[in-house]
C-alpha cells in the first residue's frame, strides 16, 4: 500500500493532473485556487511541461483549446468569476470535440462575491454556462484523496468522449489538508489521438470545428452530441451511498455538505432516526436512476447544499413521485452544521407523519 502524505486539496489536484499526463497549464490567479497554479508553475518545468500565466481567464481557456486541439492533455483552473469568462470557449470546445479539464474551486457569488466556500456554481457547470446545446462532464470531489483521483479520472473521461470535463469543489475541499495517497490507483494510459491537429505532413488535412452552415448540418451535429451525452449518462455515473438499507430519510449532498451529513447521520441514528446518504460524485452524468430507485423505498429526501437550491432541481426530477423532497441550504459562505441537518431531518419526518 502506498504511503499517504498530509496534503492540501488544491495541491493533490495539481499533482493528480501531472500524474495524469497534463503538461500544459494556462491560468490566471484568483482566490481560493491559487495553490494550483503556484504548484504547477514550480513542477511543470521539471517534467518538460509548459506553464503560462495568461493575461486573463479568456486567454487561458483559449490557450487550453489550442494545446488540446493538438492532442495534448491541457488544463486550466479558476473560481466562479473566472469560469464565467471561459464559457464561450468551453462551448466551442464541446462543439469541436476537443477534450480538456477545467477546475472550479468555488467561492461566494454572485458578482465578485468573496473567497468563502460556496456551491453556487452548480448550475453553471452542470447545465452549461455557455451558449448552445452542450454538456460538460462534471465531477465533484469530497476529500483530498478524491481531488487527486478524480483529476486523473477527469482527463480519462475527457479523452474518452472528446469533451470538456470540469471538476468543481468548494473552497473548503480545496483548502483542507488530509492524508492522501499521491499515486494513481491504476496505470495512467494516454490514448492515441488520430484526430489531433499535428501538421498535415504525410496525411490528409484535418479540421476541428463547431461551425456548420449547410442545410441540416448543425442539427445532425447536435444529435450526434446528444448521443454522446446519452452514452456518458448510461456508462459513467458515480455516486456513494451510506446507511440507506434501513433508512427512513435520505440526504442527498455533494462536496463539503456530504461530509457534514455523515456526522449528522451518526448523530441522528443515536436519537433513533434512521438516516442515510446518497452523494453524487458525477454531477453530469447525474445519478437520476439511483435517486429514483432509493426514493421509491425511502419516501423522505433532504437535499443539503451550500447555495439556495441548485442540485435540488435535479433531485426533484429524479425522485420517485411518491417521495417528499425538502431542502436545507446555506448560501453566501454559510456552512451547514450537523445539528442543523438533524433538525431539518426531524422537521421533514414530522411533516411527513402529519400529512
Amino acid at each position: 500500500m502506498s504511503t499517504r502524505v498530509l496534503t492540501k486539496g488544491n495541491i493533490a489536484l495539481a499533482e493528480g493532473a501531472l500524474q495524469a499526463g497534463c503538461r500544459y497549464y494556462f491560468g490566471y490567479p484568483i482566490t481560493p485556487q491559487n495553490d494550483i497554479p503556484e504548484y504547477l508553475a514550480r513542477e511543470l518545468p521539471k517534467r518538460e511541461g509548459v506553464f503560462i500565466p495568461a493575461e486573463s481567464e479568456i486567454a487561458s481557456i483559449n490557450m487550453v483549446m489550442g494545446a488540446a486541439a493538438s492532442g495534448k492533455r491541457a488544463m486550466t483552473s479558476s473560481s466562479g468569476p473566472g469560469i464565467s469568462l471561459m464559457q464561450e470557449a468551453l462551448s466551442y470546445m464541446a462543439g469541436s470535440d476537443i477534450p480538456c479539464v477545467v477546475v472550479n474551486i468555488m467561492r461566494v457569488g454572485p458578482g465578485l462575491g468573496g473567497i468563502a466556500p460556496s456551491q453556487g456554481d452548480y448550475m453553471q457547470a452542470v447545465h452549461g454556462g455557455g451558449h448552445g446545446d452542450y454538456r460538460n462532464i462534471v465531477l465533484a470531489p469530497a476529500s483530498v484523496q478524491e481531488m487527486f483521483d478524480l483529476t486523473i479520472k477527469a482527463f480519462e473521461l475527457a479523452d474518452r468522449y472528446r469533451n470538456p470535463a470540469m471538476i468543481i469543489a468548494d473552497a473548503m475541499i480545496g483548502q483542507i489538508q488530509e492524508p492522501c495517497r499521491l499515486v494513481p490507483k491504476e496505470p495512467v494510459i494516454i490514448p492515441e489521438k488520430p484526430w489531433a491537429l499535428t501538421g498535415r505532413r504525410g496525411r490528409k488535412p484535418q479540421l476541428l470545428k463547431s461551425l456548420y452552415l449547410g442545410p441540416g448540418e448543425q442539427e445532425e451535429h447536435n444529435l450526434y452530441m446528444k448521443k454522446k451525452y446519452d452514452t456518458i449518462q448510461r456508462n459513467e455515473v458515480m455516486y456513494e451511498t451510506r446507511s440507506l438499507d434501513d433508512a427512513d430519510i435520505m440526504i442527498v449532498a455533494f462536496g463539503t455538505p456530504s461530509r457534514i451529513a455523515k456526522t449528522a447521520i451518526r448523530e441522528a441514528r443515536k436519537e433513533g432516526i434512521k438516516a442515510g446518504l446518497l452523494r453524487p460524485i458525477t454531477l453530469f452524468p447525474f445519478p437520476y436512476d439511483a435517486i429514483a430507485r432509493y426514493s421509491e423505498k425511502i419516501k423522505n429526501v433532504l437535499v443539503v447544499e451550500m447555495n439556495t437550491g441548485q442540485m435540488l432541481f435535479d433531485v426533484k426530477i429524479s425522485a420517485h413521485p411518491g417521495a417528499r423532497v425538502s431542502f436545507h441550504g446555506r448560501p453566501g459562505g454559510g456552512i451547514p452544521y450537523a445539528d442543523e441537518i438533524v433538525r431539518e431531518m426531524k422537521k421533514a419526518l414530522k411533516e411527513e407523519s402529519a400529512a
